[in-house]
């Protein structure tokens, strides 16, 4: 099999062997330079380590969906190849092979994987979602396995968690989408609901524009409304956990907290520069939820 699979990624000189070579090594080591990763330094070494190769595996199909050159569905269906390969304890790829450990320490299952990859081939050829409940139905493949993935190597494995996670992961994903308004747009993508853009009278010139028009504001302040309502899951899903996951990820839910209160206290305005969430309000979230008790 490994013959096999190793011939079709040569089959054609420098052609997709090459892609996928450079984008598993932009993202095996992409988290020496980005934000996302940096509160797991202060994780145990190994927990730290298994999120790390998570991360290295969600940023990599998100490359090969959004960077590659040429057939990314081709592409996307080697990548799918391999993650099969992965119970079989023989993968070739650098971020799934370094899976591994997770499978062997946890029982990690290539379904969050491959719903990873099934929100990538959408992106090819979805570029809006009409309605909200659409959205959150691609939020469903393009962000809730990411927190399944962090509880099952925390060993939780609860329903009500779960559930909780996959409305935080919503969360986030949703108020990335409205920091990025022109740039997923200039790349021929609109999340934003298509029926409350086209009620509120927002066109496509409005979304690449200079300044945020007050109608597309109005729009982006309700998807941020939504996001934080799928956030006050946040607080009951920490309580529940214990040591490293329950710091891990009041951390994420913090950085989602702050991006919200960050986009509120811009009016709005995602288009004049990029609103980002700012340290000491995540951290000031982070401590709120880690001291709070029971009520």
């Amino acid at each position: 099999m490994r013959g096999v699979l190793t011939m079709t990624l040569t089959s054609r000189p420098d052609a997709p062997a090459e892609v996928l070579r450079q984008l598993a090594q932009r993202a095996l080591t992409q988290h020496r330079t980005e934000n996302f990763p940096v509160a797991l330094r202060f994780l145990p070494r190994t927990a730290r380590d298994h999120l790390l190769r998570i991360y290295s595996y969600a940023r990599f199909v998100d490359d090969v969906g959004d960077r590659a050159d040429g057939d990314r569905l081709a592409l996307l269906r080697l990548v799918e190849a391999d993650v099969a390969r992965l119970p079989r304890g023989n993968p070739q790829l650098g971020p799934i092979a370094g899976l591994l450990p997770l499978v062997a320490a946890h029982g990690l299952s290539t379904e969050p994987l491959l719903d990873l990859l099934e929100a990538n081939r959408l992106d090819q050829a979805k570029t809006r979602y009409t309605t909200f409940d659409d959205l959150l139905g691609y939020c469903a493949k393009s962000a809730a396995p990411i927190g399944r993935m962090v509880l099952i190597v925390a060993d939780v494995h609860d329903e009500t968690a779960v559930r909780r996670s996959d409305a935080v992961c919503a969360a986030l994903q949703v108020l990335e989408h409205c920091q990025d308004v022109r740039e997923d747009a200039l790349a021929g993508r609109v999340y934003l609901p298509a029926d409350e853009l086209r009620a509120a009278g927002v066109d496509d010139a409005q979304l690449t524009a200079r300044a945020t028009t007050p109608a597309l504001r109005r729009v982006v302040a309700t998807q941020v409304q939504r996001a934080e309502r799928m956030l006050d899951e946040g607080p009951e899903l920490v309580r529940g956990l214990r040591g490293w996951a329950r710091v891990a990820v009041a951390g994420y839910i913090a950085g989602g907290r702050a991006t919200a209160h960050a986009l509120r206290a811009a009016d709005h305005d995602v288009l004049a520069r990029h609103v980002a969430p700012t340290k000491p309000r995540t951290a000031l979230e982070a401590g709120r939820l880690l001291i709070r008790r029971g009520r």
